[in-house]
């Protein structure tokens, strides 16, 4: 980004308009409904990591940590894992 007034975006106001109209630079905000985390199959990944692995542990360093979570993956691959099966079928008709 830079520094307010020396370098980079921030660097004019000009400088910043450019980085703005810039196409590339937009955000898009996707909107889900409510109770739709049954779609992120990466949320039951996480919760099998925490109650299996992290919940249970004690870490002197963030290198100790990463160690440990490649052995439980290493593991888990070797001995549990399998496909997530959905169970969702869609909302029943209210009629």
């Amino acid at each position: 980004m830079g520094r307010k007034g020396k370098e980079g975006i921030l660097q004019s106001m000009d400088s910043r308009a450019d980085f703005l109209s810039d196409e590339s630079h937009r955000i898009r905000f996707v909107y889900i409904p409510k109770h739709t985390s049954w779609l992120n199959q990466i949320e039951c990944w996480f919760s099998i990591l925490v109650r299996r692995l992290l919940k249970r542990i004690t870490v002197r360093s963030t290198e100790e940590l990463s160690q440990k979570i490649l052995n439980f993956i290493d593991y888990f691959n070797q001995h549990f894992a399998k496909p997530f099966v959905w169970k969702f079928k869609g909302f029943k008709d209210h009629k």
